[in-house]
């Protein structure tokens, strides 16, 4: 596909999901409807689709339009292209701009990429970092892996990873976290992630995972565990551990026991927890808005009755969970959110209704100081 036919296209799955259709689902039907265009020609244009949500507003307000074109002609100027060349009317391209189009003044200020009623939210939370963690929202998020020591050590993964044309660089704070440098795309094919060496993990949630309490002999229960990612990095820092993953939804489980078995760790799959945990981490159905670089559609589609709605299923799940913990025992609550709605709130209302419980320590992750949005709470019950 020429850059032209490229840009068409992404006009074309942009106009659906501003109608209301997820991204996903538009780009799966533009595939299954091109047969033509190759893998390169799919990556390309997801990283256009993608890259053009997440600068939603302020490429609207430079194409002169909220809709696929005006994103697209918002693209080419805020990227110096040559927008006669793409916008050409010539083959598969779009039409040549307008008179309207052309004489286009974007205004001096442009938006900020959030939508209207969530600022105010955002800005209460993040205070003085907003305006930059709004920035970097408007950016695409880097990979990162998380290196299994049962398999091998970083210094090697690193070796092994660059002999397949994947180079990385460890995290200051963290080794067991690599950051991919290039060829992204190749990672899943890598014969170290096939043998369990290395999981698709940010680095906020490895931060997160180091950060909790863990000893040999702990009894463990990863209560939302979706995928199973925290359970498998926890399991790979203490595999002494016992460890139990549950999930209101068990076939999001559904690949936790293959990849288990390919890491090397046990975990033992629940529909209902029983007993009490030295350990109980719930990292809670939320908002998304600290992944926004990765599911950019989702930032536009997100209203404050959901918003809602999330924090009182969030404030249900701490009120199920805190009997499962024991006595002297560690409850940790967590979201990729950077909303105090669903996280210092959340606390403060949990320990308001749970006086046995005392906070140990709290943190939120930012792309300003790890990677995608992320919150954590520790808290000891001492009743």
């Amino acid at each position: 596909m020429t850059p032209g036919a490229r840009i068409a296209a992404a006009i074309s799955v942009l106009d659906q999901v501003l109608a209301g259709m997820p991204a996903e689902q538009a780009l799966l039907r533009w595939s299954r409807g091109s047969r033509f265009a190759g893998s390169g020609d799919r990556a390309k244009l997801r990283d256009l689709v993608f890259g053009a949500l997440r600068q939603r507003d302020s490429l609207a307000a430079l194409g002169g339009s909220l809709d696929g074109r005006g994103l697209m002609i918002g693209h080419a100027r805020r990227n110096d292209l040559p927008i006669a060349d793409l916008f050409s009317g010539e083959g598969h391209s779009p039409g040549p701009l307008t008179e309207a189009e052309a004489a286009h003044v974007p205004p001096t200020d442009l938006p900020d990429d959030l939508p209207d009623w969530i600022r105010p939210r955002w800005h209460a939370s993040l205070g003085d970092q907003a305006g930059q963690v709004a920035a970097a929202m408007a950016d695409r998020a880097p990979v990162w892996l998380r290196v299994n020591p049962q398999r091998c050590d970083p210094n090697s993964a690193m070796e092994q990873l660059a002999a397949e044309d994947i180079p990385t660089r460890a995290a200051d704070d963290l080794p067991t976290a690599l950051k991919v440098l290039g060829n992204e795309r190749a990672v899943a094919r890598s014969g170290l992630y096939r043998d369990g060496g290395i999981e698709l993990q940010d680095l906020s949630p490895q931060l997160a995972c180091a950060a909790l309490p863990l000893r040999p002999d702990d009894r463990v229960l990863d209560y939302c565990a979706g995928g199973g990612g925290k359970t498998l990095a926890l399991a790979a820092r203490q595999p002494k551990a016992r460890y139990e993953a549950h999930d209101a939804l068990p076939a999001r489980m559904g690949d936790l026991p293959e990849r288990a078995e390919r890491a090397g760790v046990p975990v033992r799959i629940l529909r209902k927890p029983e007993g009490t945990y030295d350990l109980v981490v719930a990292d809670v159905p939320c908002s998304g808005t600290g992944t926004w670089r990765r599911t950019p559609d989702a930032k536009w589609r997100l209203t404050q009755d959901q918003l809602v709605r999330l924090t009182e299923v969030q404030a249900q799940i701490l009120d199920q969970v805190a009997p499962m913990v024991r006595v002297g025992g560690h409850l940790a609550y967590m979201t990729c959110s950077v909303l105090d709605d669903e996280n210092g709130d959340q606390l403060r209302a949990f320990l308001a209704r749970h006086p046995g419980f005392a906070l140990q320590q709290q943190q939120t992750w930012t792309p300003q100081t790890a990677s995608d949005g992320f919150y954590l709470a520790v808290l000891v019950r001492g009743d």
